[in-house]
């Protein structure tokens, strides 16, 4: 019997971290595209990618994506999945009130407009961020989760399902699914960890993980996310449930206490743990049949 396959996700950069905070993150469309083709080497298949401004601020703009995507594709044949969150500051966020923030759905709806094979779908309908100065809000109503499914639906872009509690998967995630905006096999990521920053948000323990999993629509393939120190145990546990897993940057700035990682580091350890575990990481093509995706067009 042939061993199972993981398909392991890089997530580089994120819309949170700095270079000050960890000098290693890639910000810039070229250093994105070469830290994204060296993990994708040493066994990622899926890129989680988020835009940066030329001063490092978080963005959706398409222009910036497309060069983000451009330079990965020149370079490798991983599964390209840009970002609808975007991040805190930048071009993402909007005062809607004296002194009251959200983050920006108009913007955040552009990361759907870059040719991305993949999309990541925040299926929560409010959650509060409490890392900045003031609290801010990030507001998918039901409405808005709709018109990011529509516009995926519409582009042929596959939604990377993304959910942070119970709710969110039997919500919004199930409805939207019945309603006919993907196709299985349904690809959802459960993320853990964020509960110091965003309310409503899980932490990792084991038991929250199985009743996430429990919880999924039938057809469902997951991932798991989890911020910090929280990786490590959260992604192996994922595999010994069958699940596939995203580690980088964006999740977990360190490697082991008081040592700053690197992507390559966190996707090397992650395929070690796999290979441990007696299975394998998928290969982007592999994972693109694994996901329904086309196959990914040679010229």
């Amino acid at each position: 019997m042939e061993p199972r396959k993981v398909i392991v996700t890089v997530a580089p950069t994120g819309g949170i971290l700095t270079k000050a905070e960890n000098p290693n993150i890639p910000t810039q469309p070229e250093e994105i595209a070469e830290v994204v083709a060296e993990c994708c080497e040493l066994g990622a298949a899926i890129a989680a990618i988020h835009a940066r401004r030329p001063d490092d601020q978080p963005t959706c703009n398409p222009e910036i994506y497309r060069k983000i995507n451009d330079a990965v594709r020149r370079r490798c044949d991983i599964i390209i999945n840009n970002s609808t969150g975007g991040g805190f500051g930048g071009d993402m966020m909007r005062e809607y009130a004296p002194g009251r923030w959200e983050t920006s759905f108009d913007e955040r709806i552009k990361g759907t407009e870059a040719g991305a094979e993949m999309c990541t779908l925040d299926a929560q309908t409010q959650f509060v961020f409490g890392k900045s100065e003031t609290d801010v809000l990030f507001d998918t109503s039901p409405q808005k989760c709709e018109l990011l499914a529509r516009a995926m639906r519409d582009k042929g872009i596959k939604p990377e399902w993304e959910v942070m509690s119970p709710d969110h998967i039997i919500q919004d995630v199930t409805r939207l699914i019945n309603a006919g905006y993907d196709r299985p096999p349904h690809y959802v990521n459960l993320v853990f960890g964020l509960d110091r920053v965003f309310q409503g948000a899980l932490p990792y323990t084991p038991k929250f993980l199985q009743f996430m999993v429990d919880l999924l629509p039938p057809n469902s393939m997951f991932c798991v996310s989890a911020m910090g120190a929280a990786q490590l145990p959260a992604t192996t546990m994922a595999v010994l449930l069958g699940g596939h897993i995203r580690v980088g940057l964006e999740d977990n700035s360190y490697y082991r206490y008081g040592e700053r990682a690197t992507n390559q580091d966190l996707v090397k350890r992650a395929v070690r743990i796999i290979r441990e575990l007696g299975c394998e990481p998928a290969t982007p093509a592999e994972a693109r049949e694994m996901l329904g995706l086309k196959p990914l067009a040679v010229d």
